[in-house]
């Protein structure tokens, strides 16, 4: 079913729903002292941390999903999953990231490579959104720069 597939294993819960956190070298639960910087937990107050229980990253018998991404697809296609081409609803906002897909030279202008939306309502014209670049370097940016100096 799943021949010539490569995953890679992302996450998942136990039976009682504890989630499986990335670094902990074992395969039961384990009772951390986690902050704000950690995952499997959202901070409340400033400053404030909580001792809870965690699942190990160790894959065995006791876990009820295991969360996986499709790094190599292989023979056959998989039906819901590999079947359709879901196209990205949107482009890159940032005007770096914009550079790396369409491989710009810094010399190219960005805005004329934003990826626009077309809008259709009923009985009006199309309409095309593109969002705002962020990061772009313009000439009043390089003024204030210098100002700024």
């Amino acid at each position: 079913e799943f021949k010539g597939y490569i995953f890679r294993i992302s996450g998942g819960n136990d039976k009682q729903g504890f989630p499986m956190m990335q670094g902990i070298l074992s395969n039961q639960r384990v009772r951390l002292l986690l902050t704000k910087n950690h995952s499997c937990y959202r901070v409340r107050r400033r400053g404030e941390r909580k001792r809870k229980s965690v699942r190990g990253c160790i894959v065995n018998h006791d876990l009820s999903v295991l969360n996986l991404v499709v790094v190599k697809k292989g023979d056959a296609e998989i039906p819901g999953l590999t079947d359709s081409v879901m196209p990205r609803r949107l482009g890159p906002k940032r005007a770096s990231n914009i550079r790396k897909l369409f491989n710009l030279d810094p010399a190219d202008d960005v805005r004329k490579y934003v990826v626009r939306r077309q809008i259709v309502r009923d009985g009006k014209k199309p309409q095309s959104k593109a969002p705002k670049i962020q990061r772009l370097i313009t000439p009043q940016r390089v003024q204030r720069k210098r100002k700024e100096r």
